[in-house]
């Protein structure tokens, strides 16, 4: 949100009060996590006595919650609650170093040190490793004062998806950290515009938006800089962030209210960043191994029936193309009944011996949710009358017929809503379910009174974590943490915790395949490790070029869907060719399962994404700076999807001697390389000196992966390398190989 008008004025409407200086700094026990400093700060230099009438403050209070963190709270009017911000798992006792001199005060927390000079003007910095990454300077904390006719657009706050008309909050609170010269952004969740964030304005502020826009599903308040730094703003509500696009040499954030907080958190690489940033809000389960298989829908309103869906997996088996799990989506349940729960007898008149049949042939299932309960379904007469769905002020039940006619909101801050609902998927999962698609999430009203009390505009983004935690932990009960997975839409900071997330409505162009890429590395970038999308894109039938270089890029990821809207995704609608890129690349995935499936115990123990930005494993390389048209899987595969009608696909190969996967032709790298691909190929590179677990299977992606392992040593290394292997039944091996023996 913009305050300003140009460097020197305020929009017209707008008043601004800027912390001045540090005029008292006190070390104090009361801190949000124990010992810190609390810092009083005017909103003018206080050159005598009388100065300190009629002026207001602002309170600073600077603690750390674990090592690497520092916490800083900016309060205007301390009487007004705070709403409080994300669930954060800090130190049982941050080692923190408080010290107060004359010359300011500092407080450390292992590799990071947040610094305030005493006195005037305003100045307070942040260190990694003795380096200063980032501070907060003269005009960056302000308490903002908005009249309501001011020229200040609130972004997409409260517009129709919200539920509610536009409107600005009476005040805001800000802070502005510096942007160094050549820094850059990333993060702020899944976005489908440029990686770097530079230049943009951003409101979280989850929406129904596609991937062709400014809004976005999975909005979550993180950013990450090249500076080996990160900043979590700890608010679930709408906070705007200005990068570089308000004062260009820095990065603005704000929220409504009378109190602001962030967290700064310590490199210095991206990775220390991501570790340290999901120690604070979560980090996710080893997903089970048959997730990473393919999935095969119905598509969204086709026409399907058992025998439709009997004759997809039918045709899939014979022409030899592994499927892992047959999702059902909106269809599945009666027109206007959106959610009851409840099969449509005129198409599925045997659900449970349909189910069984399912599993007969090896394969798990999966079915579509919302959380909202239509009118015309039985349930939603139940749900209104114990108080189930969410009211308005009056104590009217919220309705509206934008999806499902005169549709009700389940409440998920009432305990016994969130236990009602939970009811009706266990039932689900008694009869043979086996994982949920989380659809919606993000058109959530604020004009509505929540169970518990909670802050409306809070709740919007919040919301889908109560969502998917309820849907998350009736499978976590079920099966066990370890065999637990949801196909999940909507997000925000923590939703990492509850695996796995697609990219949501994208349409079915080369564009969008790269739209919806960016949105992926974005939110990889943002502490989520695992991700999917639709393949062939949702919005209308793609063209047989577009299903075959998506189809290929779908696969090399950690979690591979074919969806769409009107029209079904078996690859033999396309062409022949479909059917075999298919099988190729559904093979590969399988045959690379050992090291897939090592990633995703690599991110429950570190947060580290299976699907990396360029910039997160070659930070020091600036050539990779801005790409977002290729992409690490994981730390050894380079790809780099083919997004061309013609096959021709540019990229950038960091140094070293890098080995195509699919040829075994070896290139040298430092540089820009153009190739052309038919569509059973790509740009698939293993780095110099890679080791890669390599399975005995390509049939399907559980299996024992030590039984036939092969380990392939490429070249461009040297001296020993140490690989270890994971079954999706726990057992654990380590192989130290010696690289100077190439495999290929």
């Amino acid at each position: 949100m913009k305050f300003t008008d140009g460097f020197w004025q305020l929009r017209p409407g707008v008043t601004a009060l800027y912390a001045q200086e540090a005029y008292d700094i006190q070390e104090t026990d009361a801190a949000p996590d124990g010992r810190g400093i609390t810092i009083t700060a005017p909103t003018k230099v206080i050159a005598g006595r009388g100065d300190t009438l009629n002026r207001a403050v602002l309170t600073t209070t600077v603690s750390s919650p674990a090592e690497g963190v520092v916490r800083v709270r900016i309060v205007h009017h301390e009487g007004r609650a705070w709403h409080g911000g994300f669930s954060i798992a800090g130190d049982e006792q941050p080692q923190v170093a408080a010290s107060v001199t004359e010359a300011g005060a500092t407080v450390s927390a292992g590799a990071l040190t947040a610094r305030v000079a005493a006195g005037a003007p305003w100045d307070l910095s942040f260190d990694v490793d003795g380096r200063r990454v980032t501070g907060s300077g003269a005009k960056s904390q302000g308490y903002i004062q908005v009249d309501p006719d001011a020229q200040v657009d609130p972004g997409i706050v409260g517009n129709a998806r919200g539920g509610t008309t536009r409107a600005l909050a009476p005040a805001y609170v800000h802070e502005q950290l510096e942007l160094g010269v050549g820094e850059r952004i990333y993060g702020l969740g899944e976005r489908f515009g440029p990686l770097v964030k530079n230049g943009q304005m951003v409101d979280i502020w989850n929406a129904d938006g596609g991937t062709s826009s400014e809004q976005a599903y999975k909005n979550v308040p993180f950013y990450l800089s090249s500076e080996g730094y990160g900043v979590l703003v700890n608010d679930p509500g709408h906070v705007s962030f200005e990068v570089g696009s308000e004062a260009v040499e820095r990065v603005q954030f704000s929220v409504p209210g009378e109190a602001l907080e962030y967290f700064v958190i310590a490199g210095p690489s991206p990775k220390d960043v991501l570790r340290r940033y999901t120690a604070l809000t979560g980090r996710p389960p080893v997903v089970p191994a048959w997730s990473y298989g393919l999935w095969l829908s119905t598509s969204f309103t086709t026409d399907y029936d058992e025998g439709t869906v009997t004759s997809f997996l039918n045709e899939m088996s014979r022409r030899e193309l592994p499927v892992s799990v047959f999702h059902f989506d909106c269809f599945w349940m009666r027109e206007f009944n959106w959610c009851d729960f409840e099969w449509d007898a005129r198409v599925f008149p045997d659900p449970d011996g349909m189910l069984a049949r399912l599993h007969d042939k090896d394969l798990r299932v999966s079915v579509w949710l919302n959380p909202y309960i239509g009118q015309r379904s039985k349930l939603f007469a139940e749900a209104a009358e114990r108080g189930y769905l969410v009211r308005r002020a009056d104590g009217s039940v919220w309705q509206w017929d934008l999806w499902q006619a005169g549709m009700g909101l389940v409440d998920f801050t009432n305990p016994d809503a969130t236990e009602w609902y939970q009811s009706k998927l266990r039932a689900l999962v008694d009869q043979g379910v086996d994982c949920f698609k989380t659809d919606f999430g993000e058109r959530i009203p604020t004009d509505v009174v929540w169970a518990d009390g909670s802050d409306p505009q809070r709740m919007h983004n919040l919301y889908t974590h109560l969502y998917n935690q309820a849907v998350y932990d009736v499978l976590v009960d079920a099966r066990g943490a370890g065999d637990a997975v949801l196909f999940a839409r909507s997000a925000t900071a923590g939703g990492q915790t509850m695996p796995v997330h697609w990219g949501g409505d994208s349409t079915s162009t080369f564009t969008s395949m790269a739209e919806t890429l960016r949105g992926g590395l974005s939110l990889a970038l943002s502490g989520f490790a695992y991700w999917s999308h639709d393949i062939g894109g949702f919005e209308g039938t793609p063209d047989a070029g577009v299903f075959k270089r998506w189809t290929a890029f779908g696969l090399l990821g950690s979690h591979s869907r074919f969806h769409g809207s009107q029209s079904y995704r078996v690859p033999w609608q396309f062409d022949d060719e479909a059917v075999d890129v298919t099988r190729r690349f559904t093979r590969l995935k399988m045959r690379l399962m050992p090291y897939l499936f090592g990633l995703g115990v690599e991110a429950a123990q570190t947060g580290l994404p299976v699907m990396r930005a360029m910039q997160l494993e070659f930070p020091d390389d600036p050539a990779v700076a801005y790409l977002d048209r290729q992409y690490m899987l994981g730390p050894d595969l380079l790809v780099a999807p083919v997004f061309s009608a013609s096959g021709d696909v540019e990229f950038y190969l960091p140094a070293g001697t890098w080995t195509s996967l699919l040829t075994g032709e070896q290139v040298a790298g430092g540089g820009w390389r153009r190739e052309r691909h038919g569509f059973d190929s790509l740009p698939l590179y293993v780095r110099p000196g890679a080791v890669l677990p390599w399975g005995a299977r390509e049939d399907r992606p559980d299996y024992d992966y030590l039984d036939g392992l092969a380990l392939r040593v490429f070249g461009g290394g040297s001296g020993e390398a140490a690989v270890r292997v994971t079954t999706p039944d726990g057992r654990s091996e380590t192989f130290t190989v010696d690289r100077a023996d190439v495999t290929g």
